[in-house]
């Protein structure tokens, strides 16, 4: 069955014209006359009354066109109920994060995911960024959120923002009185770092290095979490993520102070297997991720 021809009588015999139904419909009117005469062969009956101005319909022709108001009106019913159900996000989406992300702002995304998708399920791990990496290329997770991402040979990226890093120290350390530090102003300050293995250690020293600054390392981790516990406790300052660290200044433990020299950011994407097929819900989580800030700003 036919939708476009269905909809043309109606609109013919709705108007009482077959040029008015042409238009509607955007074809000629010689198109339409000729598909008139052939439904009407098809059919054995005529349809339309072509002595009368304007036209009017036989009993035949009324008949046809209650049954092509009909379908056509069901088939809105459908459309209407097949974009509903369309609309509804279904299934789960597994995520593997390093821990910053996790931690800093995961329970944002899952309180709105859960809020948009109620019928989506959203599991997260927590790991290091190696195993994100390989839980993402062995399918064990469908998204992946990583600093400093990489592409690879079954690895995809999707760049998704990039966090401004600063000076975190505590409330009472001389730097906190500050609005912006210098670089020459870190030398030899006691420092609390990454493990050397991670790239945001590397990006750091490569800064500190640039600007000529040695600073004195005392203690280094892999996770933002147990730095932030240090510098709070008074051992040393440390170079971080200013969105990582909102939570702590709020609540008077940090502060965090601008670096007067720019050029220092920590890039995150998201990562996923090359030619993978996400289902609804994880398709929309990764669209709720994009709408996120491109920048962390300072609070």
């Amino acid at each position: 069955m036919n939708f476009a021809h269905l909809k043309l009588f109606k609109d013919i015999g709705q108007g009482r014209s077959v040029s008015k139904g042409a238009s509607l419909n955007e074809i000629s009117q010689s198109a339409a006359s000729q598909h008139i005469q052939e439904l009407e062969k098809e059919l054995s009956a005529q349809l339309l009354d072509r002595t009368t101005r304007p036209l009017t319909m036989t009993p035949a022709g009324r008949l046809y066109y209650e049954l092509c108001r009909d379908v056509l009106r069901r088939r809105e019913e459908f459309d209407s109920a097949l974009g509903h159900l369309l609309s509804e996000v279904e299934g789960t989406v597994r995520v593997a994060s390093i821990y910053s992300v996790g931690l800093s702002e995961m329970w944002r995304l899952e309180t709105e995911f859960a809020r948009r998708f109620p019928d989506a399920n959203l599991r997260v791990d927590y790991l290091r960024p190696e195993k994100v990496y390989a839980s993402v290329e062995a399918d064990q997770a469908d998204l992946g959120l990583v600093s400093y991402p990489e592409a690879a040979r079954e690895i995809a990226v999707v760049p998704w923002r990039h966090e401004e890093m600063v000076l975190a120290c505590t409330p009472y350390h001389p730097l906190a009185r500050l609005d912006e530090v210098t670089p020459e102003a870190l030398n030899g300050v006691d420092f609390i770092g990454f493990d050397d293995d991670l790239p945001i250690r590397r990006e750091v020293d490569r800064w500190l290095r640039e600007h000529g600054v040695t600073v004195n390392l005392v203690m280094h981790f892999d996770n933002l979490q147990m730095i932030k516990e240090a510098v709070a406790l008074g051992s040393g300052v440390s170079i971080a993520p200013a969105r990582v660290l909102e939570a702590e200044i709020g609540q008077g433990r940090l502060v965090a102070v601008k670096l007067r020299a720019p050029g220092l950011y920590r890039p995150l994407g998201i990562i996923h297997r090359k030619r993978k097929k996400f289902n609804r819900a994880t398709q929309s989580f990764l669209d709720l991720l994009q709408e996120a800030p491109v920048l962390g700003a300072l609070r």
